[in-house]
């Protein structure tokens, strides 16, 4: 493709040898300019306006006629081929569709060996119980933590958030408790038990290095006596009914085993 500000400046620069009409391709021309160069300056001064001042679209029709027939021919080329791939991509999706029909298994068949995905049920707490930890509202969370376990528990996750959450309000008690429930049902991130910041207060009461000795779980000293207590030597019925309220307070009793033990004594 010839550039008609190339041929401008070989108008301008060298246009009384000729030199831009032999750029052009007119051979002939360029050989009447060499000739008569003494002449053929001024013409070339002239050609070196002209061609700066004309039109892209004109100096193409003019002058790169022979190019963009080829760019059109290729262009018509191309579109043919392209359309001949397309039409083969569609041919073979229709064939790999047929296939994939035809060899699709018989849903009575494989209906038996097909199981019901486990319907997931939500559990708003856990999520609100983590929001108010991370806002340090620390009995909001032990509230929401506690709902959560009533939806779900055996989540090893809301038992060791509820570790650290009385651990930072100083119930040594119940955090023992949760984090000896959550080892129980499979955390095992026992580095993270010596290391976290929110069991710092944990760590440094007395039965720490017996609970970290037992596989951090209660031993039956650690584990505030649900049967030892309740099956040991007693005094009167009021005692034995504060005990099974302490028992409850610390979050040793579930509700239903308080019930349960209470309905025990006063039978």
């Amino acid at each position: 493709m010839k550039d008609k500000n190339v041929a401008g400046i070989l108008a301008l620069f060298f246009g009384g040898l000729g030199i831009h009409r032999f750029y052009l391709g007119q051979i002939g021309l360029g050989i009447v300019y060499l000739f008569f160069f003494w002449i053929t300056w001024l013409i070339a001064l002239i050609d070196a306006i002209v061609f700066f001042s004309m039109d892209e679209d004109e100096f193409n029709r003019k002058y790169n006629r022979a190019s963009i027939r080829k760019q059109q021919q290729s262009y018509q080329g191309y579109n043919r081929n392209n359309r001949q791939e397309s039409r083969e991509e569609r041919s073979r999706q229709r064939t790999q569709e047929r296939e994939r029909r035809t060899s699709r298994p018989d849903p009575r068949q494989t209906a038996q060996y097909q199981s019901r995905p486990t319907p997931r049920r939500d559990n708003p707490f856990k999520a609100s119980g983590v929001q108010k930890f991370k806002d340090f509202d620390y009995e909001g969370a032990i509230r929401d933590f506690n709902k959560a376990l009533e939806i779900a528990p055996k989540d090893v996750a809301i038992h060791f958030n509820l570790a650290c959450t009385y651990s930072l309000t100083e119930n040594a008690d119940k955090a023992f408790f949760h984090l000896d429930k959550a080892v129980a049902l499979g955390f095992d991130d026992f580095r993270r038990i010596k290391e976290h910041d929110a069991l710092a207060f944990l760590r440094i009461q007395p039965q720490f290095d017996q609970f970290e000795a037992n596989g951090f779980r209660l031993t039956p000293q650690l584990d505030a006596p649900k049967e030892d207590l309740l099956n040991s030597p007693q005094g009167d019925l009021l005692e034995q009914l504060k005990r099974l309220g302490d028992l409850r307070e610390k979050g040793l009793l579930t509700e239903e085993e308080f019930v349960a033990q209470k309905k025990k004594l006063l039978d």
